[in-house]
């Protein structure tokens, strides 16, 4: 399946060199203002997955309650499916081919058809109170911090000239003004390195 493809190739890097440094991974300790993002090369293909704790996106991590709070979920929503007004990719011309937007929330809520993330599924409904039940924490997700909730997710471009790819920037933090910093992990052909980007640095070149 294809919305596997970068778990795979970032799988494959944390077992080498760069990516051995602790900070280097996906889903790594759920911390409020920190969005992580990974982008992977793969052939003409450019991966990205974005993590995003509920905080930094709408300014509360458990499923909306009230009307305000569900028209800032909506929002979001809407806006983390608009990928074009978050990231740019210079020098190189990628169409859109996949998206997917998850968010743990709302419990086992997917925001497309057909992709399923089944890890999610067994303990975030009913309610989705971790902060009484401990015991329903899983490896791989960190909800141990009292349920905390997020949202992840994935666009897939297909890359006529991904060669010429060079720069990476971001619209992120004006639509989404909580978040302090954005640690990027990118993985292509030639390059495998480690970004920091916050409201003041929203580009880097490679």
């Amino acid at each position: 399946m294809k919305p596997t493809i970068l778990a795979v190739v970032i799988g494959m890097a944390v077992s080498t060199n760069v990516l051995a440094n602790e900070e280097f991974r996906s889903h790594e300790a759920h911390v409020h203002g920190k969005v992580e993002v990974n982008i992977a090369q793969d052939g003409q293909e450019l991966l990205v997955e974005v993590t995003a704790p509920g905080a930094d996106v709408v300014g509360f991590e458990h499923a909306p309650k009230t009307a305000e709070q569900k028209a800032l979920f909506e929002q979001a929503i809407a806006q983390l499916n608009k990928p074009e007004e978050l990231f740019g990719f210079n020098n190189t011309s990628c169409t859109l081919k996949f998206k997917s937007v998850t968010n743990t929330l709302e419990g086992d809520h997917d925001d497309h058809e057909g992709h399923d993330h089944a890890e999610h599924d067994h303990d975030d409904h009913e309610g989705h109170d971790h902060a009484e039940h401990d015991h329903d924490d899983h490896e791989g997700h960190d909800h141990s911090e009292g349920g905390h909730g997020e949202f992840t997710a994935e666009y897939h471009y297909q890359c006529s000239d991904i060669a010429n790819l060079n720069t990476v920037n971001t619209q992120w933090f004006s639509k989404f003004s909580n978040t302090k910093s954005m640690t990027v992990n990118l993985l292509t052909d030639s390059v495998q390195t480690q970004e920091v980007l916050n409201a003041e640095r929203v580009s880097f070149r490679f």
